[in-house]
């Protein structure tokens, strides 16, 4: 199967392995490294052997906590971290009681934040990071909701 005549299912699936130890040993070191414990959240990484040309610059170091991997049928809640299961449970309350979209400040009252611009500026990245990843949707700007198929914690696992 894999005699030369292209990547085999086996290949790849050993590819996306050595992909992700990859991104998990940069975690740790990252997380080693950090002088401040400082916040990447801007910067992601996907385990996906279909991204896996993808490279980081020095600068471009991963924390646990911005890891967000891209929502797929069955996957677990508990890949994401404590922040973004808030958000996601937030919004499955919101659907269980009839209530619609969710705004960021909404979701920094609900946390318990100050409705200044800096502290709503975190639950929007989070959200928005969310959106991009399949997690949830934003059907108008600003207003947030759970993606199709994203309901329970556990993911059907």
């Amino acid at each position: 199967m894999g005699d030369g005549a292209g990547p085999g299912q086996a290949e790849l699936s050993v590819a996306e392995l050595e992909w992700q130890e990859w991104v998990i040993a940069r975690r740790r070191v990252d997380a080693v490294l950090a002088p401040d414990g400082g916040d990447t959240a801007d910067t992601e990484v996907t385990p996906n052997a279909q991204n896996a040309d993808t490279r980081l610059a020095p600068r471009d170091a991963v924390k646990p906590k911005s890891q967000v991997p891209v929502w797929r049928e069955g996957l677990a809640w508990s890949v994401l971290s404590a922040d973004y299961q808030r958000i996601l449970q937030t919004l499955v309350d919101r659907v269980r009681l009839g209530q619609g979209p969710l705004t960021c400040q909404e979701m920094a009252a609900s946390f318990g934040m100050d409705l200044v611009p800096a502290r709503v500026e975190a639950p929007r990245s989070k959200a928005k990071r969310l959106v991009a990843r399949g997690w949830l949707a934003e059907p108008a700007p600003g207003r947030f909701t759970l993606a199709g198929g994203v309901a329970s914690p556990g993911g059907g696992s």
